[in-house]
């Protein structure tokens, strides 16, 4: 279960919560009855009240009772006809799904009527003032931290009550009609377009709304404002730039997706200009921004260009002739109409058009003769089909046909048609804008921020059309002036404004949206999120083993790791390119090559940093160094100018545990490199970036291990880089799941090393949870405020060091007796690959098409090269959720039953990561399910091979025991009973759906051509994770 379940089990009213889901459920009742019928439903509720007198029975302690219930249970189930099956999976699931949607809507609305909110930033804010730190320590912390209804709404009368009753139907019959399965995998294109939504439907409104939250409350407790440009939050994304096992991550993707991140940057700054233009209409402005309005005015008055490509309020012959009137038509052609539109056109059709991205239907335009374009023949038609199209020479169609234009010399007749073309797509559109436009009066240097602005709308603009030409792979010559490349372009005038209306008392509007405008600015830059690339350690080898065969230079991969340190820092200090622009290398090399070309066309200013997983020595970094140097002297030697921006940050993921260990000892390697660390120094302002796994760790040794290791692996690379006067920012690779590292964020900072949060911390939220942390801006608002605080509560107040090494001495024997008792299970038991295969539905995900990348990183069926997402997600579909527990009890009852169990509560009571592992370990176990996971291995599993199953859960039930001895709490989750509450609602759905699961399973191994059995498995799925809240 998500940790956003964790978090709202704190801030949940469950009478208005079990009022929701009764509304819901009935609404969903009706609708079903129309859609499948009255006898049909007699059915659902029979099972639905089996299951939870089932599951009423089994909380209360009668266990015969409850296994009689449930074997009834499970008979009916496996006597319904496939058709049966299919209907109960899609209802049950659609109920877990309208509970999960009742879950997020009372976080939002506790949110709304709590006035004092625990862990937010007034609060922790005061908490720190009150306990001794100085206001400006806080305010200096703060400004340096770089992070990453129905029912309640009294103003309803009964017709709109009714009117919204009527809504809700309406969504939850569209819901039923539609197929809930997705019938083809998504692209990496799609994939980024789903991320760049959740920017736009949500932290595009969030992020303006808790900035002026920490604005206001480091006022109110330091006297200060946070400053307008500072942002203790930046968002990265690699959605498009994780190419680590996905072959469907290729340089031009990763270039589409970096281009269209930049296009919704600039659309959405286009909105917000336009909106402000209208709300600042005054006349009174500083003298700065007075001269900059009129310098746009005469430079627009010296123009002779007529088209009124900007749409400002006045007319440029107004402008000129104050007063007099002017022509309602021009009387000549705007200049240069005969030329292709990425030198100049206006869109004349929506106001923000829905741009026809790249994805797996798309046709670029091709060239003819190498001298013209010609526009693409429709993949499809569809509902869109009247949406006005950009044609080859860029200009608009209003009726959907397409032209091709051949670029080059034109006779008089080709120029004069074009012309009549240009001009007769222009009537009436000057006109038509003008009543959008806000109006201001003829005097001259009227409307002063509106002539900026709307100076600031036209480059935008500009921008937009050239990034739409960039996308379809035209040529495109725009004079830089005219369009934004940078952060700093965008801001200059937005703060100009903003000086301006503060200078003349107009502070109320300053601080308006033209604050959330320039705040916004300063967060998401000129891409929104820049764009993370991550690719294997092993590809970066075998890219040098294609050079070094070529240079005649032997095999690099072979070399021993002095010899390749040697020659990758030689080859860094020199200043020719490496790699010969005359090599042929296999296609794989070839990726490698070009996506190292596309991160030098794009630069820093576009991207982020360069991941570099299964990381394990110091080459491993300076290969990707010297294939990053190569490339950009390469495509700054064609441009004849530098590279954009500047080098990508460097980043090795150690995932492993063997890696983990060795963290510390490459990167003291790396810093004592001359060349490297210099450059760090000058390139990266001192500072060095480090990734650390916690899903491949957790596979690898389980969790226990790994969070251990995962403890000490921060501390060593922490004190790696304070031996060089290098500053460390820690990259937290963390999934959705307990088993891959997940949990509470407040609870994860909080429980880092000491030292290892000093104002600066990264950590990915993945799948699932980037929709429930940040899908709307309620949410959104209160996951940036408790990353915030709990970053800055590390920082200023550190957790405690372990009181004693022998605490130190016993995680370290905890994790060896764990890792042993893991290991021997997973890896060196011959049975367990089988079982994990009968008893889950891992080999049955791949047709879950959630995701682009494959499910292995290579063709093997052992779980080594397993990805640790359906690990964990066949597990959690079983509700045994293996990863997160196996090994821990054998690891705790070891050290108990050598006397150390006083100590073990000692240490749960003093030490927050001691405690927070815990306390993660025994949240799992309240969802884990033995008799679920019993029923799974009794109709699945080969007879043979129930042994094993019956030992796993009996290791299962030493875990609950010794966790809750060490614990001292006397239930599970009896420290989080609202969670234990929420779980508990689900079961009448969810128990039945596991039930149906493994019916349909069986069903399926005996028939596995069947597509109807399929889609009921994957609905079974789907519901699983809706009721249990998380993938994996």
């Amino acid at each position: 279960m998500t940790d956003t379940t964790d978090d709202i089990a704190e801030e949940i009213s469950f009478q208005s919560y079990d009022d929701d889901c009764k509304l819901l459920g009935n609404l969903l009742n009706d609708v079903l009855q129309r859609e499948v019928g009255g006898q049909f439903m007699e059915k659902l509720e029979r099972t639905r009240l089996l299951a939870q007198s089932a599951s009423n029975m089994r909380l209360s302690g009668i266990e015969d009772m409850a296994e009689l219930l449930e074997k009834q249970l499970a008979s009916e189930i496996s006597q319904m006809t496939l058709e049966e099956a299919l209907t109960l999976a899609r209802a049950f699931s659609h109920y877990l799904t309208l509970m999960g949607i009742a879950e997020t809507h009372h976080r939002v609305r506790k949110g709304r009527s709590v006035t004092h909110l625990s862990k937010s930033c007034d609060d922790i804010f005061s908490q720190l003032v009150q306990g001794g730190i100085s206001p400006n320590d806080l305010y200096n912390t703060v400004c340096k931290q770089h992070l990453l209804e129905y029912n309640d709404r009294p103003d309803l009368g009964h017709e709109d009550r009714e009117m919204l009753i009527e809504d809700l139907v309406r969504e939850i019959t569209s819901i039923w009609q539609t197929d809930e399965l997705r019938r083809h995998k998504p692209t990496p294109v799609d994939e980024a377009r789903a991320g760049l939504n959740i920017v736009e439907q949500s932290l595009w409104k969030a992020v303006p709304h808790y900035l002026r939250r920490v604005s206001n409350a480091l006022k109110k407790h330091t006297g200060k404002p946070l400053p307008l440009t500072c942002t203790p939050i930046k968002f990265g994304s690699w959605m498009g730039g994780d190419r680590d096992g996905n072959p469907n991550v290729t340089s031009k993707v990763t270039r589409d997706v970096s281009l269209l991140s930049r296009w919704m940057a600039i659309d959405l700054y286009i909105r917000e200009v336009d909106s402000l233009r209208f709300e600042l209409s005054m006349n009174q402005c500083s003298d700065r921004l007075s001269r900059m309005a009129h310098e746009i005015l005469e430079k627009e008055t010296s123009s002779n260009d007529l088209h009124e490509s900007r749409n400002q309020p006045l007319s440029r012959n107004q402008f000129k002739l104050h007063g007099q009137q002017t022509s309602s038509l021009p009387t000549q052609l705007p200049a240069r109409a005969d030329l292709p539109a990425c030198t100049d056109y206006n869109d004349g059709g929506s106001q923000y058009p829905k741009l026809e991205l790249p994805g797996t239907d798309y046709m670029p335009l091709t060239r003819q003769d190498g001298q013209g374009c010609s526009s693409s023949e429709e993949s499809s038609k569809d509902s869109n089909h009247n949406r006005p199209k950009l044609s080859a020479n860029g200009s608009f169609n209003s009726n959907g046909s397409q032209l091709a234009v051949t670029r080059g010399s034109f006779s008089s007749s080709q120029l004069l048609a074009q012309r009549k073309l240009f001009a007769e797509s222009q009537i009436g559109r000057s006109s038509f804008h003008k009543l959008l436009e806000p109006s201001s009066s003829l005097r001259p240097g009227i409307a002063p921020y509106r002539i900026v602005l709307g100076d600031v709308k036209e480059k935008l603009m500009k921008t937009r059309r050239r990034l739409e030409l960039l996308l379809e792979d035209l040529p495109c010559e725009y004079d830089p002036w005219d369009y934004y490349e940078t952060t700093d372009q965008l801001l200059g005038p937005l703060l100009l404004c903003y000086d301006s209306l503060q200078s003349c008392g107009a502070g109320i509007l300053a601080d308006g949206r033209l604050a959330d405008l320039i705040r916004r600015v300063a967060t998401f830059g000129m891409v929104l999120m820049k764009l993370d690339l991550r690719q294997e350690s092993g590809r970066h080898a075998e890219t040098l083993d294609a050079i070094t065969r070529y240079l005649d230079m032997d095999t690099y991969s072979e070399w021993d790791e002095e010899k390749k340190l040697e020659f990758l820092t030689k080859e860094l200090k020199g200043k020719r390119p490496l790699v010969p622009p005359t090599i042929e290398v296999a296609p794989d090399v070839k990726e490698v090559l070009d996506t190292f070309r596309v991160a030098a066309e794009l630069g820093s200013d576009s991207l982020g940093a360069y991941v570099i997983s299964m990381a394990s020595n110091a080459s491993d970094v300076l290969a990707v160094e010297l294939l990053q140097k190569d490339a950009r002297l390469a495509v700054s030697g064609e441009l004849g100018r530098p590279c954009p921006g500047g080098t990508l940050r460097v980043v090795p993921l150690f995932e492993t545990v063997k890696d983990l260990r060795g963290a510390g000892s490459v990167i003291r390697k790396l810093l004592s490199i001359d060349w490297y660390r210099e450059h760090i120094i000058k390139n990266h302002n001192g500072h060095q970036e480090v990734m650390v796994g916690y899903s491949d760790s957790g596979k690898d040794a389980g969790r226990f291990t790994a969070a251990w290791e995962l403890y000490k692996a921060q501390g060593d690379v922490v004190a790696a880089c304070n031996e060089f006067g290098i500053k460390v920012t820690l990259f937290h690779g963390r999934g959705g799941s307990i088993g891959r590292g997940g949990g509470p964020t407040y609870l994860a900072i909080q429980s880092q090393p000491p030292g290892s949060v000093m104002g600066t911390l990264r950590s990915t939220e993945q799948g699932e949870m980037v929709q429930a942390k940040f899908g709307l801006p309620q949410t959104a608002i209160r996951q940036l405020e408790i990353y915030t605080t709990a970053v800055l509560l590390a920082t200023l107040r550190p957790p405690q060091q372990p009181r004693e090494q022998k605490w130190c001495n016993l995680m370290e024997e905890i994790s060896k007796i764990s890792c042993q008792k893991y290991r021997s299970t997973v890896y060196e038991n011959p049975d367990f690959l089988a079982y994990f295969h009968e008893a889950t539905p891992q080999a049955e995900l791949g047709f879950l098409n959630i995701g682009s990348r494959p499910t292995r990183r290579k063709a093997s069926t052992g779980i080594g090269h397993l990805r640790a997402i359906p690990w964990v997600f066949a597990w959690t579909q079983t509700r045994f959720v293996l990863p997160a527990w196996l090994g821990v009890g054998a690891g705790l009852k070891g050290v108990c039953e050598k006397g150390h169990t006083e100590d073990l509560k000692a240490m749960y009571k003093e030490w927050p990561f001691f405690q927070s592992t815990i306390d993660l370990i025994e949240m799992v176990l309240g969802k884990a399910d033995n008799p679920i996971a019993k029923h799974y291995d009794e109709v699945l599993v080969s007879e043979s091979r129930r042994e094993l199953g019956a030992e796993l859960r009996r290791e299962l039930m030493i875990a609950e025991k010794h966790v809750l001895v060490v614990s001292g709490h006397e239930k599970l989750s009896e420290n989080n009973r609202s969670l234990r509450r929420l779980i508990e609602s689900r079961l009448p759905y969810l128990n039945p759906m596991n039930m149906l699961q493994v019916e349909v399973l069986k069903r399926l191994r005996r028939d596995d051509d069947n597509t109807k059995l399929r889609d009921a498995l994957l609905i079974t799925i789907n519901g699983i994770a809706a009721g249990m809240r998380n993938t994996g």
